[in-house]
């Protein structure tokens, strides 16, 4: 595989975080007493805060605002991020790897600037990324390509030269209608996605110890 640049997804796929978002959703459904259902987690992960917002006041009838829940969900969050999530297993040696390559390295994230900055700051990767983007700076959250299309223009490199790597199945499809290459990444929240994201993706991997490495000079 050949690539000029490598966009990635935060959440599940380099952030060792959908634990934490189980249990905030657990926390913030059961203040209202209703139960969680077995696919919320998965269904609000490719979405922007405000779609998921959105989302949870469509499914569940909550006469609440948009505002409100984001306002509550990042206050349950921003600690955790701040101090406690970690990186997955594998992945910064694979961001270096990529680093000694010449590649160029995005973030495309659902998550606000408040969580995200800290938490790769804190885990001592903040520097190695040439472009941040989140779905907080387009109109549209990850079932479309928005996202990764500003990530390429920040990079300045075309679509067709990056990848992305991303754990849910609509940012897959996403990356794909940006005529950008797909790299598949095992979540357990999406494990039920696997199938889909296996053929539609160009690689799919359990971690990124065999994560691809373009063939270019250093």
């Amino acid at each position: 595989m050949d690539f000029n640049a490598a966009i990635f997804d935060l959440d599940g796929t380099i952030l060792d975080s959908m634990d934490v978002w189980e249990h905030i959703d657990i926390q913030f459904l059961k203040k209202r007493n209703l139960p969680v259902p077995d696919n919320y987690v998965t269904e609000i992960c490719a979405r922007s805060f405000e779609e998921a917002a959105q989302y949870t006041i469509d499914l569940f009838g909550l006469q609440e605002t948009v505002e409100g829940i984001i306002e509550e969900w990042n206050n349950m969050a921003v600690e955790e991020y701040r101090n406690h999530v970690g990186l997955l297993p594998y992945a910064l040696d694979y961001l270096l790897r990529l680093k000694e390559h010449g590649i160029k390295l995005a973030v495309a994230t659902g998550l606000p600037e408040n969580l995200y900055i800290p938490c790769l700051k804190n885990n001592s990767i903040l520097e190695l990324f040439d472009a941040l983007c989140s779905t907080d700076e387009v109109q549209r959250g990850k079932e479309y390509s928005d996202v990764f299309e500003l990530a390429a223009r920040k990079l300045g490199v075309a679509p067709e030269h990056c990848i992305v790597f991303d754990d849910v199945l609509p940012a897959i499809k996403s990356a794909k209608a940006a005529r950008m290459l797909a790299g598949g990444i095992y979540d357990k929240y999406s494990a039920d996605q696997r199938t889909e994201i296996e053929r539609i993706a160009d690689i799919y991997l359990l971690d990124f110890r065999q994560a691809p490495i373009p063939h270019k000079e250093v």
